[in-house]
């Protein structure tokens, strides 16, 4: 009887793909980030204060886009590099689930639907979804929406969240912010909705525009990473909470939001 060694090299496989009942997956992102003294981020490139293609450089620039930078260097050292892929709120989690990016930073907000599929981190930044209506509209509120037409954009929840406080209002979805706010812009809808500081972006390149309905929704922003990534997530974490204890976060906070007209941004600071 033959003995079985074709066995030996696939129980080696079996015991290094479980590393003995637990999964190298947990520090694959960690480990390679350390080796290459890189994190590839998933940023937006559409939305101003947040992740805005500069066209004088052609670089990502906005607060989530700092807040990477920033992080890398708290995790990877002073010589840590970040880069960057452009993302929109449709292509974030199958840029992260094809390993495309290492993490995504870009508006995404916590919900128990997405926290089914990806991980994040704890919240680094607290918006709300609001409304950006011409000057001129009679909207006020969520509650003057019913009847009107109302942009969103696809991969974003704050369709659902519309539909929610203002079920007879129709709702169409476009592909990005800049579509969104083109279509505004020509009377396609009555009012464009998503998390306020992203308004408050559009308003700035907008002047006959402006945010109004307070916040309806409660949006904690998270840093998205695959699925068992415990030990990358972990070093987010304290490298975010670093930041805030000196000072780093609140200089941000100011830097990106600190002259927006209307925008509170003191009530972002965190100690």
């Amino acid at each position: 009887m033959k003995k079985k060694f074709w066995l030996l090299p696939l129980l080696a496989c079996i015991l290094m793909l479980t590393g003995c009942g637990k999964s190298v997956n947990d520090q694959s992102v960690l480990k390679n980030a350390k080796q290459s003294n890189t994190i590839v981020w998933g940023v937006k490139g559409d939305v101003k204060l947040f992740g805005l293609i500069d066209v004088r450089d052609g670089q990502q620039k906005g607060f989530d886009v700092d807040m990477a930078k920033h992080i890398t260097k708290h995790i990877l050292g002073p010589q840590g590099k970040a880069e960057f892929v452009t993302t929109t709120s449709q292509s974030r989690i199958p840029l992260l689930k094809n390993g495309n990016v290492d993490a995504v930073i870009a508006t995404m907000s916590i919900t128990p639907e997405r926290k089914k599929i990806i991980s994040f981190s704890k919240s680094y930044f607290d918006a709300g979804q609001s409304l950006l209506v011409p000057k001129n509209s009679s909207i006020k509120s969520t509650k003057d929406l019913n009847g009107k037409t109302v942009i969103g954009v696809v991969g974003a929840n704050s369709v659902a969240n519309i539909k929610k406080v203002a079920p007879k209002a129709k709702v169409i979805e476009l592909q990005d912010y800049a579509q969104a706010m083109n279509a505004l812009k020509s009377h396609q809808g009555d009012a464009l909705t998503t998390d306020n500081g992203i308004l408050f972006g559009l308003a700035v390149q907008n002047p006959g525009y402006e945010v109004r309905g307070g916040t309806f929704t409660v949006e904690p922003y998270g840093v998205a990473v695959n699925k068992g990534q415990t030990s990358f997530t972990e070093a987010v974490d304290k490298a975010v909470l670093e930041m805030q204890h000196n000072g780093e976060y609140n200089r941000l906070i100011k830097k990106w939001f600190g002259d927006v007209p209307g925008f509170k941004y003191k009530e972002l600071y965190r100690r």
